[in-house]
């Protein structure tokens, strides 16, 4: 097909932190350099922060190094930390553990509590006033390469193709966007990141990436009950002391608390639900206070990437290369990634602006990793490293590991564990115990389709399934026999069901991409790996506000 084009110094595919802070820096660059870098961003959201989720404590250090001036500038960063609170949690009570025994990683003295998706609006703003050229509404739907297998943009998604596969009345091709370089900031399992680490192996030699998957509301509190700049972070129950995970409630702005439990997606039991276990947790005597007479605003859901320094795949290809949670930098232990993001991009940057002064293209950026491996985000990621994978030992055994290594060791132990595939983990359901979650009362807590409709998701119906099934029959014959159809708990968005005939025969599964908020965590759990997330049209997916 013959599409139009457009070419670009640097392509950025993503509006996150790290592709936004990548632009950023490319341009400050340039103007010091006194050289024309152009620089274009494309965002499958609707605008930037559509798909932005994060909880958010975010620490300034990055920012700071990006944009000195970013408070006189305006950044939302309005809430600073004021308190911490870590909380291990039983079924009817529980007990708070002293500051004094936290380690460094979980102190949050000098950070602030944010809306994700408002900074990255701020950020978006910033690159444009230096002249970047940013395109919500555009998926990056495929990729283009050179004849010598180098990269050498991206194709954005058809408009207007019908769920026939056919184009409609309104069809509009998708366009081809080259760069001398492209980076990829798609987020946690990009569905570009992920075929890129195919065709180039750029798994080779790492872990393999592990997950969280982060389910959140935002409610409006009553003023007597809001502690502003309070971080409250919690273990345990409602999660077996088998079944890595916490939760996180984060105070700020008029009377706003961001509210909200990650689910490790290693977990053994089939009939394990994150969303009906997120719901649960509100009941707890020590959290459900908060919110009497509170009102729920917006809810979202979003998978983490939570593998380490060890899952870090090579970042660099002939023509580009990963940034930001398309690699995989969140720092696990501290529950950020934003910083780690902002940072990675302007690493990336500071590679891709060297090899452009040279009058290098579609070639390796082994700057960046260079970079990289001198950088303070090295050193953070490594004293990390430990931290998943000794909580997937288990609450007690990995709380107690993971304190001798940060008190005694700090994040220096002469050892690296490592981590297996969460698809991996599940159990027979035959093995496991059903989990009997109560009714929600439509007051504290809620069902997934009333959550779903506060996420602002939206997508035309009439088109193509962009959650692909690699063979129609493993639903049944597989997950449905075996894990008695996981995907119907783990969605925190009720996408897929499994539906019968009147008579109860018949079983077949029924998809409602409609609902999907673009979590990715089918594509990360699903048993056979038979399911696979891709773009739907471009702007489609949630809207989510004040996230």
């Amino acid at each position: 097909m013959d599409r139009e084009s457009m070419e670009f110094d640097v392509l950025v595919v993503g509006g996150g932190p790290a592709g936004l802070a990548a632009a950023i820096r490319l341009k400050q660059l340039a103007a010091r350099e006194q050289r024309d870098v152009s620089v274009c961003v494309i965002e499958k959201g609707s605008e930037i922060g559509a798909h932005i989720l994060s909880g958010a404590v975010m620490d300034p250090q990055a920012l700071t190094e990006l944009l000195p001036d970013w408070h006189e500038q305006g950044a939302p960063l309005e809430t600073p930390v004021g308190e911490d609170r870590f909380l291990f949690l039983t079924e009817t009570g529980g007990h708070a553990l002293s500051t004094s025994l936290l380690p460094a990683c979980f102190r949050n003295e000098g950070n602030y509590v944010v809306s994700l998706g408002s900074v990255c609006r701020w950020l978006a703003q910033q690159a444009e006033a230096l002249g970047v050229e940013v395109f919500p509404g555009f998926a990056g739907a495929g990729m283009l390469f050179h004849a010598d297998g180098s990269v050498k943009g991206v194709v954005t998604g058809d408009m207007g193709v019908g769920r026939d596969g056919k184009p409609g009345t309104a069809y509009q091709p998708g366009m081809e966007l080259h760069a001398r370089y492209t980076l990829f900031a798609e987020g946690c399992r990009g569905h570009l990141g992920r075929q890129l680490e195919e065709r180039f192996d750029l798994r080779h030699g790492a872990d393999p990436q592990v997950y969280g998957l982060g389910i959140k509301e935002l409610w409006e509190i009553k003023p007597g009950k809001h502690h502003s700049g309070l971080v409250m972070h919690t273990a345990g129950w409602p999660l077996d002391a088998a079944t890595y995970g916490g939760s996180f409630m984060y105070h700020y702005g008029e009377n706003l608390v961001s509210v909200g439990l990650v689910v490790g997606l290693n977990y053994r039991n089939p009939y394990l639900n994150p969303y009906e276990e997120f719901q649960r947790l509100k009941t707890h005597p020590m959290v459900r206070d908060f919110f009497d007479d509170g009102r729920r605003i917006a809810y979202g859901a979003r998978a983490i990437t939570a593998g380490g320094l060890q899952a870090l795949p090579k970042l660099i290809f002939p023509g580009g290369c990963l940034v930001g949670d398309d690699a995989g930098f969140l720092n696990t232990s501290r529950i950020k990634g934003s910083h780690t993001a902002i940072k990675s991009g302007m690493l990336a940057a500071e590679a891709v602006s060297e090899a452009l002064a040279a009058g290098r293209a579609s070639d390796e950026l082994t700057d960046y990793p260079r970079r990289f491996r001198q950088s303070w985000l090295y050193d953070e990621l490594h004293r990390a490293r430990n931290f998943k994978p000794w909580m997937s030992k288990g609450l007690w055994l990995g709380s107690a590991m993971f304190g001798i290594d940060q008190h005694v060791f700090r994040g220096r132990a002469p050892w690296t564990l490592h981590l297996d595939a969460d698809h991996t983990k599940l159990l027979p359901a035959a093995r496991c115990i059903p989990i009997d979650y109560p009714r929600p009362d439509g007051v504290l807590t809620f069902d997934r389709l009333s959550s779903v409709f506060l996420s602002n998701t939206n997508h035309e119906e009439n088109q193509p399934c962009h959650l692909r099934l690699k063979d129609a029959q493993t639903p049944i014959a597989v997950n449905l026999a075996v894990y008695d159809a996981p995907e119907q708990r783990y969605c925190p968005a009720g996408v897929y069901e499994i539906v019968r005939d009147t008579d109860g025969a018949n079983p077949r599964l029924q998809i409602n991409a409609q609902n999907c908020v673009h979590c990715k965590t089918c594509d990360i759990k699903d048993p056979t790996q038979n399911i696979v997330w891709m773009p739907p049209q471009g702007g489609e997916g949630p809207l989510y506000m004040g996230m």
